[in-house]
């Protein structure tokens, strides 16, 4: 299944991976030690920053691109852009299945997700013209995924 995506002005594109690179300094990661930052740009063109914050019981734990989402929603904000996810890893790391579901939520299946390596600044100033960055989107990453439209579906009697 291939799913085509927005495009993103490069300007904007530009500012949520810098602010998700923002948002990873202050993931909290003391069990795990891999630290996530996410933004999402809102439609206003504001970005919503987000980390992983860990909890000792783990259950408790909750993934930077679900920050992201939960801060933004919490404030009546519903309508986004784009979404940017950075870790330590110098490759792109996908959101985990729990957060493509809420992602799925609260984004158009052909919102583009920009999955940023850690190295992104380096293969930039070496060359790579996309610095490495995957673009993908909900629809690509959650194919046949269910949504909120489906609880509207008839149900049989």
């Amino acid at each position: 299944m291939s799913v085509s995506t927005w495009s993103i002005q490069p300007n904007d594109r530009e500012r949520i991976i810098k602010a998700a690179f923002e948002a990873k300094e202050f993931a909290y990661s003391r069990y795990s030690k891999f630290r996530v930052g996410a933004a999402l740009l809102t439609t206003t063109g504001d970005i919503i920053k987000g980390a992983n914050i860990e909890n000792a019981s783990y259950g408790g734990t909750i993934c930077a691109e679900r920050t992201a989402l939960v801060k933004a929603v919490s404030e009546g904000i519903r309508s986004f852009i784009a979404l940017a996810v950075v870790t330590d890893v110098a490759s792109a790391i996908s959101p985990c299945g729990l957060c493509r579901q809420v992602i799925r939520e609260f984004c158009a299946q052909s919102m583009p997700i920009l999955l940023v390596p850690a190295d992104y600044e380096k293969r930039l100033a070496v060359g790579d013209p996309d610095g490495g960055v995957k673009e993908t989107s909900i629809g690509e990453l959650l194919p046949d995924s269910f949504g909120p439209e489906d609880l509207w579906l008839p149900r049989a009697q």
